[in-house]
């Protein structure tokens, strides 16, 4: 069988990175389906025959201040980890985002002489760009996601290959509104808006009541209005439930789904969601959102200081302007988030142009990635796995 024998490590940290690296997986096991992958994945890296040595959940950290709360057990993680795999050496080892972990873990491995991919740039033309030094020691190539980042990495000397972002190739180009309603037994007329609080415990914590609360401020303007929550896991969940609670907000006409996220944006007439991944995801569903993001105070001034651009969803800087409204920290309040929601739904010549924007994204990222990848990840493995690869 081609590729047997091939042993293939990778730590993803979030679910962006298990989706990332789900694509990823499934794309070489077609070229070697005798490789075996393990490390730190997610359910979606677990669906496509990943073993998962540590729960992918205890790296879903984001901030400063939250990190450091749980230093010990990361850092804990990410030392007996690299011992396992420094005596057991994989061919090739693939870092999926999750640059704090995986840059120290690649230099050790690195060194070792064990050939080291990172997937994903770390987003260094946003805040910390001297980081490019560190990835250039630690990593032995790079594949970016965004087109304008290969020419930051060339500048140094360091080699990258953009392969677009997997995303835009299994999402549709066109707008799925419609048939997103009738799957979702919704009205073609009623006014829907989804909520995408975040898909880590860490960040429902900080933005779950500001959600609901937002949510509630739109009802009471327009009470006709429906939302829908979709949420990844049993625990956030929970924890959206026990939101609802403390916010005496159970008679919302809100409706949780288990998963779904794709449906109930494209099911939307605006989107609410917290930054991150998800916004592009939004963006490539031509969806109008708006941005909004909570952190730990010290987090956000430390962030803050460090950053080089005026916004922070992707979708605005994939653009290079504001083509959807950002509120951080104190001004992400239900008011103002409220407002907005209700501006944009009101809208529709915004609302057109903001999705004329999102399809030109969508074009440009559309790259066919995972084969790219897997094709550029093959050619570090060794001389006979990659052979039989090529002329599968």
């Amino acid at each position: 069988m081609m590729g047997t024998g091939v042993r293939i490590a990778m730590v993803a940290g979030e679910a962006s990175g298990d989706l990332l690296a789900s694509h990823l997986i499934a794309s070489l096991k077609a070229k070697l389906p005798g490789a075996r992958f393990y490390g730190i994945g997610g359910p979606k890296m677990e669906g496509q025959g990943f073993e998962s040595w540590y729960p992918l959940e205890k790296l879903a950290v984001r901030g400063y201040v939250e990190v450091l709360r749980q230093y010990r057990e990361i850092s804990g993680i990410r030392n007996a980890l690299k011992r396992r795999l420094l005596s057991d050496k994989p061919d090739v080892f693939i870092g999926v985002d999750a640059p704090d972990f995986n840059l120290g873990l690649e230099h050790a491995l690195k060194v070792r002489g064990i050939p080291c991919v990172h997937y994903v740039s770390p987003s260094i033309w946003a805040w910390r760009g001297k980081r490019i030094h560190k990835i250039g020691a630690s990593v032995s190539h790079v594949l970016s996601l965004f087109p304008f980042e290969p020419a930051l990495y060339e500048k140094e000397g360091i080699p990258v290959t953009y392969v677009g972002h997997p995303l835009a190739d299994v999402l549709p180009l066109e707008d799925g509104r419609s048939s997103a309603r009738t799957l979702l037994e919704l009205s073609p007329q009623r006014p829907v808006f989804a909520l995408l609080p975040g898909s880590r415990q860490s960040e429902l914590g900080f933005m779950a009541d500001t959600f609901i609360a937002t949510a509630a401020e739109i009802h009471r303007k327009l009470p006709e209005a429906l939302f829908l929550v979709p949420l990844a896991t049993r625990e956030t969940r929970m924890q959206f439930e026990e939101a609802l609670y403390r916010c005496q907000a159970r008679e919302l006409p809100l409706r949780m789904l288990f998963g779904h996220s794709h449906e109930a944006m494209m099911a939307a007439d605006v989107v609410l969601v917290a930054s991150g991944t998800a916004t592009l995801e939004a963006a490539l569903l031509k969806r109008p959102m708006v941005i909004a993001y909570k952190m730990a105070p010290m987090s956000y001034r430390i962030m803050r200081r460090m950053g080089y651009l005026p916004y922070v969803g992707l979708p605005n800087i994939l653009a290079n302007k504001f083509v959807v409204p950002e509120f951080l920290q104190d001004d992400a309040n239900p008011e103002n988030l409220a407002q907005a929601m209700l501006n944009l739904y009101a809208d529709k010549e915004s609302c057109e142009r903001i999705q004329q924007v999102f399809h030109g994204i969508h074009l440009q990222l559309r790259q066919n990635t995972a084969e790219k990848a897997a094709a550029k990840i093959i050619e570090f493995l060794p001389a006979g796995a990659g052979n039989a690869a090529v002329a599968a």
